[in-house]
């Protein structure tokens, strides 16, 4: 069915409009497709007087207050970026960490080695060190740290936040910094068909692209999920909290001011690589002795980073009543999502973030950035206050140390010394660049949800929309009762930002 608009086509001048007295105005229209990314139409030929379907937009009709967007640190992100001159590189901070570019304005940073940092590493490695008298932070003053700073150069006030992925190996009940066994772990990948691991692993591209590396953990020493990996003994519990109080303070030292913590990335998840399965229980223990030693340097504490749709798993720290004081928000990422809603109703006083985008499969292909949007949308439809991509950059083909390939913002050529903004890059910058912080998400109506719509401060209403089909489609946007249609390009996302 066409909806029908009636224009007069000498009411189109200067900005796109659609032609009512008073009548909001479209002050810039960005499309993205990928062969074209970030094209600015300002031709009046895209507007239409016959559309596919509404979107209802009613600027007090709003939900959450967003806080921003951003992605997160990784040493092989720095080593992609460390290939490049220093002048094109700069020019790469500037545009992820300016207004004029993406706008980042909220960092994640792993807190000792992830699974994309350039090996296995803690701050202290000495066993039975209660005291933390060895800690340091030297391993990442050539990594983590010069990369953090050169965002602080272009945006001072990016707020930063960290998560472990693994403690100290000695802190383990296993003494090492995975869970899972490489072998076992591409062995569980196998279909009921038995079919080869690794094409199991592959089938769905969107999703997973791995070739997993020995890790030399072995089968007896594996730890299973819904198990506390993490030794349950006061001391260790309370030298661990002491742990995350020397890396807030060392960082500090180095300009880098953190936050926030999440006590755990994927609690529930026994990867080959570095990784701590806990309980719920067992997390609600210790974030009582990593309570006080937050509060004491004014950090605050959030629960997750959730990645298992049980909502009753995060009830478990939100009902007690000592370690319920210290949490001010919740992650969630991967299959977390569908705890989310729950959560969010339950508990509407929290913050809540968006952890980590999908990964991806390294191909960085107009399909996984379409998926990247969903998830986007997703998210921001059920209330999240801010959003993180996961790798801002990695070599081309995204391989980790431990053998995934992933998706990142940025691809460096090693061979050419080059680097490409990828699909998932201009995704995200169409949200980030025009939604600012303190911005309220618009909650949209009418029969076209492929949609986002907020209000920032200064009443300017930014309205993002994909169009995933091969040909043109048109939509009406319905600002105020005003109609504003337009023919978005096939295969496209659009952000129009509209004024009154």
């Amino acid at each position: 069915m066409k909806y029908h608009h009636l224009f007069i086509s000498g009411c189109m001048c200067g900005l796109l409009a659609a032609c009512t007295p008073h009548s909001a105005k479209v002050a810039e229209w960005v499309t993205t497709t990928y062969d074209s990314p970030w094209e600015t139409r300002t031709e009046n030929k895209y507007l239409t007087s016959q559309a596919d379907s509404i979107v209802i937009i009613d600027p007090t009709q709003t939900d959450q207050t967003i806080e921003g967007f951003g992605s997160c640190f990784n040493e092989k992100g720095w080593e992609s970026l460390s290939k490049l001159n220093p002048a094109v590189r700069d020019s790469i901070f500037k545009e992820l960490y300016t207004p004029a570019g993406g706008n980042f304005t909220i960092g994640r940073m792993p807190l000792g080695a992830n699974d994309f940092s350039l090996d296995w590493y803690s701050y202290d490695e000495t066993d039975k060190d209660f005291e933390m008298k060895d800690f340091s932070v030297s391993h990442d003053e050539q990594t983590l740290i010069p990369f953090i700073q050169a965002a602080l150069a272009y945006n001072p006030n990016l707020k930063l936040w960290a998560s472990p992925w693994c403690p100290p190996s000695w802190m383990k009940v296993n003494k090492h910094y995975a869970c899972s066994a490489s072998i076992v772990w591409t062995r569980r990948m196998k279909s009921p068909q038995n079919k080869p691991a690794e094409e199991k692993i592959n089938a769905n591209p969107l999703r997973f692209r791995m070739h997993p590396v020995e890790n030399n953990l072995s089968e007896d020493k594996q730890i299973k999920e819904g198990t506390d990996g993490f030794i349950q003994d006061e001391a260790y519990l309370k030298a661990y909290a002491l742990y995350f109080g020397k890396f807030i303070d060392a960082y500090k030292e180095h300009g880098i001011n953190i936050s926030m913590v999440m006590p755990q990335n994927e609690p529930n998840s026994a990867q080959p690589y570095p990784s701590c399965c806990w309980t719920y229980k067992g997390l609600s223990n210790f974030i009582k002795y990593l309570g006080p030693e937050m509060n004491k340097r004014n950090v605050e504490i959030y629960a997750g980073t959730v990645e298992r749709p049980n909502p009753a798993l995060v009830d478990t720290l939100l009902t007690d009543s000592v370690c319920s004081t210290y949490i001010k928000g919740c992650g969630f990422q991967w299959a977390g999502k569908d705890a989310l809603p729950a959560i969010r109703n339950k508990y509407p006083h929290l913050s809540y973030y968006q952890t980590e985008q999908e990964c991806g499969n390294g191909l960085n292909n107009w399909e996984g950035a379409m998926h990247s949007w969903d998830l986007m949308r997703y998210y921001l439809e059920n209330g999240v206050n801010t959003y993180m991509y996961w790798n801002t950059s990695l070599m081309e083909g995204g391989v980790s140390r431990w053998g995934w390939c992933q998706n990142s913002l940025i691809t460096v050529n090693d061979s050419t010394k080059t680097f490409t903004y990828t699909p998932e890059y201009y995704i995200l910058k169409h949200v980030s660049h025009y939604v600012q912080p303190t911005a309220k998400r618009i909650k949209t109506g009418g029969n076209y949800t492929n949609v986002l719509a907020f209000i920032n401060e200064d009443g300017s209403i930014p309205v993002i929309t994909a169009n995933p089909s091969d040909k043109e489609y048109a939509i009406s946007l319905m600002v105020n009762n005003e109609p504003i249609t337009v023919n978005l390009p096939a295969r496209s996302i659009n952000t129009l930002l509209i004024k009154p």
